[in-house]
């Protein structure tokens, strides 16, 4: 798959239908895989720790999350087909595992939010097939316990919902661990499956006003957006350097 880099980070030059596509082939594939989705903060988070940059470039599916991850494309001369959003992703693989039966486990979110996440999932999607669900509560030697009870299950896809850096190490240091098939990880998109967040409405996504629509909800984000012109400012003046000699 051909992929551009974006201040070390490969992305995937794919699509939203052959991001679907893909992880449904996953699902029916040997060994497990492992997705990320990558914004503009945590492309910068891995500019700035070699580790987790290795941890996103592992990845089986790495795609386009976010406008400025977009821009950033183009601005190295190496653009992406589209964004293709975690949770847009999330959703059409739900839509298509809610007809294989393929079993699916929820994990992540403040205590209960996996719970409502499911019975919002099971009233559209009846034949759903969730096989558990567990909170994103947890010490780091419970891991091995949360590992056990996702693969007592059968669980073939895994929603690893605890936030970023956080999920992405979970998923690199147990996916040896894990029988599932495909691990996703996936942010909010927990939240917004139950209800207690609100993603922004498709006309401010689409004119790649998102995060001015999560700042306006909720203006305690504001130092954290800060982050959005630092990764556009690094991509501008380092951007190139990283992708010079790349295969596109």
């Amino acid at each position: 798959m051909k992929k551009t880099n974006i201040l070390g980070v490969y992305v995937d030059k794919i699509t939203y239908e052959e991001a679907v596509e893909k992880i449904m082939k996953m699902l029916n594939e040997p060994g497990n895989h492992a997705v990320y989705t990558p914004n503009s903060e945590i492309i910068l988070m891995a500019y700035k720790d070699e580790e987790f940059c290795d941890i996103l470039n592992s990845a089986d599916l790495l795609t386009a999350d976010g406008i400025g991850v977009v821009h950033a494309a183009k601005i190295v001369k190496n653009p992406v087909p589209e964004r293709v959003a975690g949770f847009d992703i999330s959703c059409g693989v739900l839509d298509e595992v809610s007809r294989t039966g393929h079993r699916v486990f929820l994990f992540g979110g403040k205590p209960g939010v996996a719970e409502m996440a499911m019975e919002t999932l099971k009233d559209e999607y009846p034949l759903m097939n969730i096989v558990g669900v567990r909170d994103g509560y947890f010490a780091p030697e419970d891991s091995d316990a949360i590992v056990d009870e996702i693969n007592a299950t059968g669980a073939d896809l895994v929603f690893v919902c605890l936030g970023a850096p956080k999920q992405e190490k979970w998923i690199f240091e147990n996916r040896d661990k894990l029988n599932c098939h495909v691990m996703m990880g996936v942010g909010g998109t927990i939240d917004v499956l139950a209800g207690t967040a609100e993603r922004a409405p498709d006309i401010w996504c689409d004119m790649g006003f998102e995060w001015l629509y999560r700042l306006f909800k909720q203006p305690s984000r504001f130092f954290r957006m800060m982050a959005l012109p630092k990764f556009a400012l690094t991509v501008i003046f380092k951007g190139r350097k990283f992708s010079q000699g790349d295969d596109e």
